[in-house]
């Protein structure tokens, strides 16, 4: 199938946050009314009532200033919960299955995002149906293990153009700028929000670099 969109990069935020139960969840709204405009929630561990209730807290914090919020891996989760949108990772459900069933549940505006490594792999994304690609890792990060050698901003400009594409992989104020000057329409970040003492003020710093 083909999933082509005029509006491609409606509804894809420009600064996406990841969210963990161990993420001080009391900053959600502050956050959000900073302005981040995407929470990607993701707890692997979490058993799935665990995660339908953050999905559920995510979105009354940040949904009444304009922000959308995913679901990390768990296409049932985002429909239970009415989230804005799936990320979907190699090992997860497939991009066409889960636009398939998204529309059979009449969620046809449902964000759909596809881990992507390579413009092929984008490609492919687009075919299936997803909104937009999570790209990377671009830079070293140690917010997560086993991912595969750095891709490096060369590999953002030969991957755009196709699908909007959120640049992920040790991204912060100072790189931020960068990835998206190479092509990225926009990042996704864990600790160069969390580590901060003051994560509102690291959110800020990052909303600045993307303007």
């Amino acid at each position: 199938m083909s999933a082509v969109r005029s509006d491609a990069a409606a509804g894809v935020p420009r600064l996406t946050l990841l969210v963990g139960p161990a993420d001080d969840l009391s900053r959600l709204e502050d956050l959000a009314r900073a302005g981040v405009d995407g929470f990607q929630v993701r707890a692997k561990a979490a058993t799935t009532r665990e995660l339908v209730a953050l999905t559920r807290l995510a979105l009354a914090a940040v949904r009444p200033h304009g922000a959308c919020v995913t679901v990390d891996d768990r296409l049932d989760v985002a429909l239970a919960t009415g989230a804005d949108g799936v990320h979907l990772g190699a090992d997860d459900l497939a991009v066409d299955d889960a636009r398939r069933i998204a529309d059979a549940s009449g969620r046809d505006d449902l964000l759909v995002g596809a881990t992507c490594r390579d413009r092929d792999a984008v490609a492919r994304a687009l075919e299936a149906g997803a909104d937009y690609a999570g790209f990377g890792p671009v830079h070293p990060t140690t917010s997560k293990t086993g991912l595969p050698e750095p891709l490096g901003v060369a590999a953002v400009t030969r991957a755009s153009g196709l699908l909007p594409l959120l640049a992920i992989g040790g991204i912060d104020a100072g790189t931020a700028a960068e990835v998206v000057a190479a092509g990225a329409h926009g990042v996704a970040v864990i600790g160069a929000v969390w580590r901060p003492p003051d994560p509102v003020a690291a959110a800020e710093e990052l909303l600045a670099a993307l303007a």
